[in-house]
């Protein structure tokens, strides 16, 4: 039974908990008494390592001099894999740890989430837990997440996303675990944090954003609650992402964007997700790309596709975008919004096809990196029918798929599909 089948026409709606935050600039300076008030002594800091700054030994530091005595998994990859997520159980088992703190973006909360749900499950292997609530334990170690960029809202969601290296390695299989068993003990935002994010990974990560804005303001869950923080997300990311992306140390558009990644968390904890994430999910499976990065590209081809089903909202979008719509009717100001994302895509200067991305030309990207043998291969982006197709059924096992406004098959989705590896950004415009 596919995803559709088990969740569609969403005759119920659920509100699934945020946690508690400290937001805006100084508030990492509470990570230690924060740790020590909600009884970590020995924690362990996941981290991809933020090389090129000295975020996580500045923050260590700290968690010291509240007399703190953290142990360090400095190998979270992007697209973290289920063996980052075992690796760090065994130092956090071998070590007497008692809880955990994540720094840095999507990719360290996401394998922090999921360790602890292992070390709760007595190490269980993180794949056994693939799907909706499927942990048995509720009581996991505390978790504070720290974020150093304004992207996945991770922070603030009961979901992470992990790919499954193992069970079939020829196939790796990215996927998102929901449980509500996985949700942090303290989110911690802090904008001065975000100073040393780079321009390319501060644009790409802004898309992010508008993805998990858009996504649950015309999802098929039509959630009412979200509507609101979704729209206003999406008006922040409008209204900032060029600013922070083009210089890195404003401090509004550092916490404007701030801002809209946590509000859009809020917005698709509840509201759902949909296809662009699907897309993403089954790229960055198979070559090791950004998810920032994958969701820029299939966005505008996306929010294209739907907008028969969603014409009013997507209108909506446009004017949160920065579009008078004044005198347009809702097709045509939802057209305007594809063109405001095209838009504001080229202005922070992001790849528009996949077939394009390149390691030299996207440092943050792991093509032909490795370490498994499946990931030493895939060195470049072919976009050709093999390609296509591997995506577009991957996309319909995708627990994001099921909240799309527009109804997902093969055959309509692999257009979609084709477009991203190959189309041309301005064929959506014309």
């Amino acid at each position: 039974m596919q995803v559709d089948e088990l969740l569609k026409p969403f005759p119920l709606k659920e509100f699934h908990p945020i946690p508690r935050a400290l937001l805006g600039p100084g508030s990492h300076e509470m990570i230690g008494p924060e740790a020590l008030k909600i009884g970590m002594r020995r924690p362990l800091v996941m981290t991809s390592g933020l090389r090129g700054t000295d975020i996580v030994n500045k923050l260590v530091e700290s968690l010291k001099y509240h007399g703190l005595e953290p142990s360090v998994y400095d190998k979270v990859e992007s697209n973290p894999k289920d063996y980052n997520v075992m690796d760090s159980v065994a130092i956090y088992q071998q070590d007497g740890c008692d809880g955990f703190i994540s720094i840095g973006g999507g990719s360290s909360h996401d394998a922090c989430k999921g360790a602890r749900i292992s070390v709760a499950h007595d190490g269980r292997n993180v794949n056994e837990f693939e799907g909706f609530n499927k942990s048995e334990n509720p009581k996991n170690p505390p978790h504070i997440a720290v974020s150093t960029t304004a992207g996945t809202g991770s922070e603030t969601s009961w979901a992470y996303v992990i790919t499954d290296t193992t069970t079939d390695p020829a196939n790796p299989h990215k996927y998102v675990a929901f449980d509500d068993h996985s949700v942090v003990t303290l989110a911690v935002d802090d904008p001065v944090l975000y100073y040393e994010c780079p321009s390319h990974f501060t644009a790409q990560c802004g898309f992010d954003v508008l993805a998990h804005a858009s996504e649950p303001y015309v999802s098929r869950l039509d959630f009412t609650p979200s509507l609101g923080s979704a729209l206003y997300s999406a008006e922040l990311v409008g209204e900032h992402l060029r600013t922070a992306t083009w210089h890195a140390d404003n401090l509004p558009a550092r916490e404007g964007m701030m801002y809209a990644q946590y509000t859009a968390g809020q917005a698709f904890n509840s509201g759902g997700l949909g296809v662009i994430h699907s897309v993403s999910h089954a790229v960055s499976a198979f070559y090791d790309t950004h998810h920032g990065l994958n969701n820029a590209i299939a966005l505008p081809r996306v929010w294209a596709w739907n907008l028969p089903v969603a014409y009013k909202r997507y209108a909506r979008l446009a004017g949160a975008l920065g579009v008078d719509t004044t005198g347009m009717n809702d097709v045509k100001a939802a057209d305007a919004a594809v063109a405001a994302a095209i838009r504001l895509l080229r202005d922070v200067g992001i790849t528009e096809r996949f077939t394009d991305i390149t390691q030299d030309t996207h440092p943050k990207n792991r093509l032909g990196t490795g370490p498994t043998d499946f990931y030493k291969k895939a060195s470049t982006i072919k976009g050709d029918a093999n390609d296509v197709d591997r995506v577009s059924k991957h996309i319909l096992g995708d627990s994001c798929t099921p909240g799309n406004p527009k109804e997902t098959t093969f055959e309509t989705v692999r257009p979609v599909v084709e477009h991203c590896f190959n189309g041309d950004l301005d064929d959506l415009i014309s």
